[in-house]
């Protein structure tokens, strides 16, 4: 969003784009909006919502998506520095109280607006710190939130993977709340935007939501903000506005100025530790003393024998009930007119009215939890069936440990014709073509042999390819674990093999190609060596192990002969279970 301070422009303003290649907002006077670097000739909003100007080489010169204010789309990434700001409220698109930054050291950390990258002011990161300045935070087109360095490897994956489809889109953005999200929404029916990940659950977790001299209390997942005791909030009404002393305070010159105090306690609260001095004590009483006779404390803190005496503001202040932290604030005496004397008939009364009032709201309460429980129960005896358990026959822990879908082979079998299309055949089973509902090409390996070699093969690949994640690897999309039958779900890679390429004499590749080719399978080796989460030894290196996708793009393939290398077998590895009768030099 361009400007986002910037007052609402007149009803009569326009958006134009000049002969001379400016993006200009004309309404009382000129304002140019975007100058490319280049000389534009035309310009474009794309499907992803990325508003591009190109030049006359169709070149992009500047986009949208160089700018992003508190929302990441789909294909656009975050580099080391930049930062997202959230908004003042979901009505008001101006900048708000917290920003989501990609820091140059590799970790993506959210703070308070205005404050320092420090440690003391983050109240969440991605933990990726030390991993360098290339670190990029990107949304890709099936939901994936993930870091990336500069060398193409995944470094965090922050959601799950899903199977993108053109009805589904998807959107990362932080919250007025200080919360990042991801959300999606189904075109098809035209609904709400829907959660699938955020940060956290705890709405109180995110630092300076209430304000100066304020807390936040947590009630059935809502945030709510509470002045400290003889403070209102600066805006009535307005509880992230934090709060002001509804007294008068004494000057420290004022003879027995300390007679002038009481104070009040807060139990089970947490805030910034900003202490201006420590005094050790005995006890929460002695803390007490101190600060009400030291006229420069406002404010203090009793934990493990110390008390922190500290002055206003306090700040990010929340309730913690696992903390015993206990917090006294000096607050201005109250007159005896302004007590409640519960021997006075106006006491009595009020006194009466808060007893009906709490026994009427533990009636209220009782009730809702009888209608609730007997819902459940009713749910549960009507509905149970439609649940789907997983099968029993994951022992093993595949199911744990593999994060792509699980088809069922109905399903395979239908969107691959009755395994019609066979397009490649390995020792452990036959790879045939397949079409997804929404048109997306996919290959599917059935494995013929069930034997013990077969199921090894099942296993290594599911647990391997199913944590490894690079641009130069043939990606598992899913698998089917239905009785006897075994198979795999690859993307389809519409290239064929590096040996349809090689041995073909009407598919020469130029030397630029080869070279191109040859980095391709280096990265992808540098990945499976050095960079994945488990060590991998290919054993099997071949063409016929290389793919080629449209864009002439190699990846490695078939991990069935995988050697996974524990800590103490880094350099080592104790047996080639490569195919007989053939060994690349790799395997020398």
């Amino acid at each position: 969003m361009a400007r986002r301070d910037d007052p609402p422009v007149p009803g009569n303003s326009t958006l134009s784009f000049t002969s001379d290649g400016n993006l200009v907002l004309q309404s009382t006077q000129r304002e140019v909006i975007a100058t490319p670097n280049d000389t534009a000739v035309s310009a474009s909003m794309l499907d992803t919502g990325n508003f591009v100007v190109y030049n006359s080489q169709q070149n992009i010169t500047w986009q949208s998506f160089d700018s992003p204010t508190d929302t990441l789309l789909e294909g656009q990434y975050i580099s080391a520095g930049r930062e997202l700001l959230s908004a003042a409220s979901d009505a008001d698109n101006s900048t708000g109280i917290f920003r989501i930054k990609m820091q140059e050291d590799g970790n993506l950390v959210m703070y308070p607006i205005n404050t320092v990258d420090a440690g003391p002011y983050a109240y969440w990161s991605s933990g990726t710190f030390g991993r360098g300045d290339t670190v990029t935070l990107n949304l890709a087109g099936d939901g994936l939130l993930y870091l990336m360095n500069g060398t193409g490897a995944y470094l965090r994956n922050l959601t799950d993977r899903g199977l993108a489809t053109p009805n589904i889109v998807y959107r990362a953005r932080i919250d007025p709340d200080g919360i990042f999200r991801l959300y999606s929404y189904n075109m098809t029916e035209m609904g709400n935007w829907s959660t699938v990940w955020s940060t956290t659950y705890n709405k109180c977790d995110p630092k300076g939501l209430c304000g100066f001299n304020a807390f936040c209390t947590n009630f059935d997942q809502v945030a709510r903000c509470q002045c400290l005791p003889g403070f209102d909030f600066v805006q009535s009404g307005n509880e992230t506005s934090g709060c002001q002393r509804s007294f008068t305070a004494e000057s420290c010159t004022a003879i027995n100025a300390p007679a002038s105090y009481n104070i009040s306690v807060v139990s089970n609260t947490v805030w910034e530790d900003d202490s201006y001095s420590v005094v050790a004590v005995q006890t929460e009483n002695e803390c007490r003393i101190e600060c009400l006779q030291d006229c420069n404390c406002e404010a203090a803190y009793y934990q493990d024998g110390a008390c922190n005496k500290q002055r206003l503001p306090l700040r990010y202040g929340r309730r913690d009930f696992e903390s015993s932290n206990a917090v006294f604030v000096k607050v201005g005496q109250m007159t005896p007119g302004d007590r409640s004397d519960p021997q006075r008939p106006e006491g009595r009364r009020k006194e009466r009215i808060r007893m009906d009032i709490l026994v009427v709201s533990l009636i209220l309460i009782a009730v809702a939890l009888v209608i609730i429980i007997a819902c459940g129960i009713h749910l549960y005896k009507n509905r149970v069936w439609l649940y789907k358990t997983i099968p029993t026959d994951c022992a093993n822990g595949m199911i744990e440990d593999v994060a792509p879908r699980s088809f069922t082979y109905d399903e395979l079998k239908k969107v691959t014709g009755d395994f019609r299309e066979v397009i490649g055949k390995g020792a452990f089973g036959i790879v045939y073509r397949g079409t997804m509902s929404t048109g997306k090409a996919i290959a599917v390996k059935r494995l013929e042999r069930v034997s013990t070699d077969g199921e090894r093969e099942y296993h290594t690949e599911m647990k391997i390819i199913g944590r490894t994640h690079h641009r130069n690897l043939v990606r598992l999309l899913g698998y089917s674990f239905d009785a006897s039958n075994r198979l795999l779900v690859y993307e389809y890679m519409s290239s064929g093999s590096l040996a349809d390429l090689l041995f073909a004499p009407d598919k020469l590749l130029c030397w630029g190609e080869k070279m191109g080719i040859v980095r391709n399978i280096a990265r992808g080796l540098l990945y499976l060596h050095e960079e994945c989460e488990t060590q991998i030894i290919h054993c099997d290196i071949k063409p016929g192990n290389i793919l080629i996708d449209e864009q002439r793009c190699a990846k490695i393939s078939d991990f069935g002969l995988s050697k996974l290398l524990k800590p103490d077998q880094t350099n080592t590895f104790t047996r080639i279970r490569g195919t007989r009768g053939y060994q690349h030099l790799k395997l020398a």
